[in-house]
C-alpha cells in the first residue's frame, strides 16, 4: 500500500512538473535565450494555423503509428499490424502519464499479449528486441544531427567540426559494433571480451560478457531473420516525426532549414528520455525552442513549434491510448462472455 501511494504521489508531482514547466515556458525559453515571447503572440501563431496544415500533421502522425507497429510485429512473429497499434497506443498512453511509466507500460503490454495467446517467453524477446531498436536508433540520431549541421557548415569553427565528426563517428561505429554483435557470433566473442576488460578496469564486480551473451541467446532467432523489417520500420517511424516536426515548423513560420530541422529533431528524441517527467514534457518543448531560436527562429514561432510537435509525438497519444485499451478492454470482456455462453462440448481444448 506504501508503494501504491508513493507512486501515486510521484506520479502527480511529475505531471504536476510538466505541466508547469509548459506553463512557464516562454519564461524559461527568456532565461535560456534572453529572447521575451507572451503567451498572446503565441496563441497568434497558433491561431493562424489552417485546416490543410492539421490535416497533413494527422496524416503523418497517424503514418508514424502505423510504420512503428512493423518494429513490434517484427520483434514478435504472429502479431498483426492492429494489435501493434494497439499494443503501442495502450502502452504509450501509459509511459505518458506515469514518471518511469515504462515498467507499467510493459505490464499492459504483457497483459495484452497473453490475451492474444501469446507464450511469456515471445513477449520477453518481443520487448527485448524492440528495446534494444529503439536504444540503438535513439544513439545514433544525435550523430545523424550533428552530421547534418557539419555538413551544411553549421559549426562555430574548425575545432569544433572536427570534434563534432570525431563525435559522430564515434557514436556510429558504436552501434554498428554493437548490432554486428547481436548478429555475428565472432564479433559478439569480441565485444564480450571488450566488455569484460571495461569492467576490470572500472573495477564493476559483474560478468559483462556473461550478460551480454544470454541477451544474444534470447534474441538471436527474431535478430538474425527479422532485422531488415525491424530497422526499416525505425526508419520509417522517425521518418515521419520528422516530417511532423518539419511541418509543424512550416506551419508556424520557423523553418530553419533543412540540417537544423534534423539537428532539432535529433534533441527533441533525447530530452524525451528526460525521466523527471514522463516522456520528458516540458523539458522536450524547452529545448526545442531554445535550439530554434539558437538557429535564428522568432520566440513564438519557436515555442508554437515546441508545443505542437509535443502534442503530435506526447499529447494526443494519451487519448488516443485510451481508446484503443478501451476497445480491447470492451472485446476481451465480450470474448470471455462468448466463451462462458457456449455449450462445454463446442469449446475446444487447450493443448497441454
Amino acid at each position: 500500500m506504501k508503494n501504491k501511494w508513493l507512486q501515486i504521489a510521484l506520479s502527480v508531482l511529475s505531471l504536476g512538473l510538466a505541466v508547469l514547466l509548459v506553463v512557464y515556458l516562454p519564461q524559461i525559453v527568456r532565461t535560456l535565450t534572453g529572447k521575451p515571447v507572451s503567451w498572446a503572440e503565441i496563441g497568434a501563431v497558433f491561431g493562424a494555423l489552417g485546416a490543410g496544415e492539421i490535416a497533413i500533421m494527422t496524416v503523418l502522425w497517424l503514418l508514424s503509428l502505423l510504420a512503428y507497429t512493423f518494429v513490434l510485429t517484427n520483434s514478435l512473429p504472429g502479431l498483426n499490424n492492429l494489435q501493434g497499434l494497439t499494443l503501442n497506443a495502450a502502452g504509450s498512453a501509459v509511459s505518458n502519464l506515469l514518471p518511469f511509466g515504462g515498467a507499467v507500460g510493459v505490464a499492459l503490454s504483457f497483459a495484452m499479449t497473453k490475451g492474444w495467446g501469446f507464450t511469456n517467453r515471445a513477449f520477453v524477446v518481443m520487448t527485448l528486441v524492440s528495446g534494444i531498436w529503439n536504444t540503438l536508433f535513439r544513439f545514433v540520431l544525435p550523430a545523424v544531427g550533428i552530421i547534418a549541421l557539419l555538413m551544411a557548415d553549421e559549426v562555430p569553427n574548425p575545432t569544433v567540426a572536427q570534434a563534432g565528426w570525431t563525435g559522430a563517428i564515434s557514436i556510429l561505429v558504436l552501434c554498428a559494433v554493437v548490432a554486428a554483435a547481436l548478429y555475428w557470433e565472432r564479433a559478439a566473442t569480441l565485444l564480450g571480451r571488450a566488455l569484460d576488460g571495461l569492467t576490470r578496469l572500472l573495477r564493476l564486480k559483474l560478468h559483462a560478457s556473461a550478460a551480454f551473451h544470454r541477451l544474444r541467446a534470447d534474441t538471436a532467432g527474431v535478430v538474425r531473420t527479422r532485422w531488415p523489417g525491424l530497422s526499416l520500420g525505425m526508419i520509417f517511424f522517425l521518418g515521419f516525426q520528422w516530417a511532423i516536426m518539419a511541418a509543424c515548423m512550416q506551419a508556424t513560420g520557423a523553418w530553419p532549414g533543412l540540417a537544423e530541422s534534423i539537428a532539432v529533431f535529433a534533441l527533441s528524441r533525447v530530452l524525451t528520455s528526460a525521466l523527471i517527467t514522463p516522456s520528458g514534457a516540458g523539458i522536450m518543448e524547452s529545448g526545442v525552442a531554445a535550439l530554434l531560436i539558437a538557429f535564428g527562429v522568432q520566440g513564438s514561432p519557436a515555442i508554437a513549434t515546441a508545443l505542437l510537435f509535443g502534442f503530435w509525438t506526447y499529447t494526443i497519444e494519451i487519448p488516443f491510448g485510451g481508446l484503443a485499451l478501451g476497445a480491447w478492454a470492451l472485446l476481451r470482456r465480450r470474448n470471455g462472455r462468448d466463451a462462458d455462453a457456449e455449450p462445454p462440448s463446442t469449446i475446444s481444448k487447450a493443448p497441454s
